[in-house]
């Protein structure tokens, strides 16, 4: 998609199913992974074709860039591994068999210690030392899905779904600093952008939980927004909720931690991604089929919060959109 004039640029043929895509921040290239086919697909920006392909797996799950963005990690579930991809090569460096079958990865942030990554399972969450290729023992056993670093990779917030905890350890310890009951089942995370606040959605309640992470972790709020709330991003200062039964987002003032907005956007709203400028919060809509394109600086400055605005187009895509990452040409 061209922002600039909100229109389809180009479709790009791939073999396989896309689930997630990636831009690189130093480099003008995307990375796609279709899992059903175990491939990482090498995208260029300047003329919008694929470059590269490498089939790493039988079946991949999710995939995330190196903090130096030399190499990419993939995790498969065909066989239970985590890969390590050479991006100037383009080859496979090493694999890393996991125990269980994975569900999250995540990779430290930090600029000093980025060789620090975190896999969660169904019975499970360990750490991995990405340079020497090592599997920590469990920091801790239960139903776990998504994982996020935090506190520049000092501490790793990871999501117990069988107990409705949100677990926080010390990664240098390896050792548990808390659990935190949540009133959801926490199924998806988000970091506001000052990562003051972490956000939680699942099953459980219409609602979004509000964690603050730092020094002593506590959840604070428990805010209703819209129907079986599911996905989320942030502008600097809106957190953006898709609800995919109503087909609606809800947006929040972070600062204030309440709806302000309630917009409809399409069929099945299951992504949200806002651009780094805030101008725009792209929707993803997979059973229609398009990419909602709302306002940003129009929705904060609207005040009848009943009014349907910050709409600004509906732009078709084809079938089931999943995945978006927003990169300047």
């Amino acid at each position: 998609m061209d922002l600039g004039v909100l229109a389809v640029a180009r479709h790009i043929p791939l073999q396989g199913a896309p689930s997630h895509v990636i831009a690189a921040a130093q480099h003008p290239l995307v990375y796609a992974l279709t899992p059903e086919t175990g491939s990482v697909h090498e995208i260029q920006i300047d003329n919008l074709r694929l470059s590269r392909k490498l089939t790493v797996a039988s079946q991949a799950i999710t995939m995330e860039l190196s903090t130096d963005e030399k190499s990419l990690y993939v995790l498969a579930r065909e066989p239970r591994a985590l890969i390590s991809v050479a991006l100037d090569t383009f080859k496979i460096d090493w694999k890393l068999p996991l125990p269980d079958e994975p569900i999250g990865l995540a990779v430290s942030p930090s600029v000093t210690d980025g060789v620090t990554a975190a896999v969660s399972s169904a019975s499970a969450v360990h750490l991995v030392d990405l340079a020497a290729h090592r599997l920590s023992a469990p920091l801790g056993q239960g139903e776990y899905g998504p994982i996020q670093f935090h506190a520049e990779g000092k501490t790793l917030l990871a999501g117990n779904r069988g107990e409705r905890l949100l677990s926080v350890y010390s990664v240098a310890a390896q050792r548990l600093i808390t659990h935190l009951p949540v009133s959801v089942r926490p199924d998806q995370f988000c970091l506001s952008r000052d990562r003051g606040q972490l956000f939680v959605t699942g099953p459980g309640m219409d609602a979004v939980v509000v964690v603050y992470p730092y020094d002593t972790p506590q959840v604070g709020d428990t805010v209703l927004a819209g129907h079986a709330p599911g996905a989320m991003d942030v502008s600097k200062d809106l957190l953006f909720v898709a609800s995919p039964q109503s087909g609606d987002v809800s947006i929040l003032s972070i600062a204030t931690r309440k709806v302000i907005r309630v917009v409809p956007v399409g069929s099945d709203p299951g992504f949200i991604r806002v651009t780094p400028d805030d101008q725009y919060a792209l929707v993803l809509n997979r059973k229609s089929g398009d990419v909602a394109v709302l306002s940003v600086p129009a929705i904060t400055q609207k005040k009848n919060r009943l009014i349907p605005v910050g709409l600004r187009t509906v732009i078709p895509v084809g079938s089931r959109p999943v995945s978006a990452a927003v990169r300047a040409v």
